[in-house]
């Protein structure tokens, strides 16, 4: 569990093929601010991907550690995208006596999402992004969303005309500066995790309405009223 604060900006050094056809190893240097606790087998938020560490340096090369990313990891996640140099968000699991400053962010990420602009406002930006829309329906107004493991509030919500799903954000001038969400360009990609919450709500309403076999507490209750009515009319026997 993470808490989408985003601790510190690591750089990718190395990536090497785990097999010959599936998976890869990344280590990422500069990254002794996230390793003075580490231990081989801890969980490290990598633009927002859960992953586990298996090797570590707390001094060498500024802080190392290397993952290991598996097919679903790299199809889902920009991940597979990024080469040597390429500069990652990272976050060490949450603590259990820390404060919870951002919100409830599993790394589980959910798809990947296109910025489409950037826009000034003030010494703030204003990100517009598209996402697949069958991740849109978790998104509420003023709800939270996770961009590359960053925990950022939704500003806007709209299905264009050409029914693209879009949604923006706001990052001010912190954020711009201490993640990898502010350097970022339109037409790059970015992670996506829907709040965990949202996601919880729409799954329960879904199952109540649809059940798991098609038809759900709600159907029966309508049916059962239109029924009850059409005897009463002598419509039905």
């Amino acid at each position: 569990m993470f808490t989408g604060l985003i601790e510190h900006i690591g750089t990718i050094t190395s990536i090497t093929p785990t097999t010959e056809f599936e998976g890869y190893s990344f280590t990422i240097s500069e990254a002794a601010a996230v390793l003075s606790d580490c231990n081989l087998g801890d969980s490290i938020a990598v633009n927002g991907c859960c992953l586990t560490v298996t090797g570590f340096d707390k001094v060498e090369k500024g802080g190392w550690f290397s993952v290991g990313l598996a097919n679903e990891t790299l199809s889902r996640t920009n991940l597979g995208e990024l080469a040597v140099e390429s500069k990652v968000n990272l976050e060490r699991a949450m603590a259990g006596h820390g404060r919870f400053g951002g919100h409830f962010v599993q790394g589980h990420v959910d798809c990947t999402a296109t910025i489409l602009s950037v826009t000034p406002d003030g010494d703030s930006q204003r990100l517009l992004l598209s996402l697949p829309t069958e991740f849109f329906t978790p998104l509420i107004p003023k709800g939270y969303i996770a961009l590359d493991g960053t925990s950022l509030t939704l500003t806007s919500l709209q299905i264009t005309p050409e029914g693209t799903a879009t949604f923006g954000v706001m990052l001010i001038q912190h954020t711009q500066t201490r993640t990898v969400v502010g350097f970022k360009k339109a037409g790059e990609k970015v992670n996506v995790e829907v709040d965990v919450v949202g996601k919880g709500v729409e799954s329960v309403v879904r199952n109540v309405l649809e059940g798991a076999g098609g038809g759900g507490k709600i159907e029966e209750l309508i049916e059962g009223v239109v029924e009850k009515v059409l005897r009463k009319k002598g419509l039905i026997q």
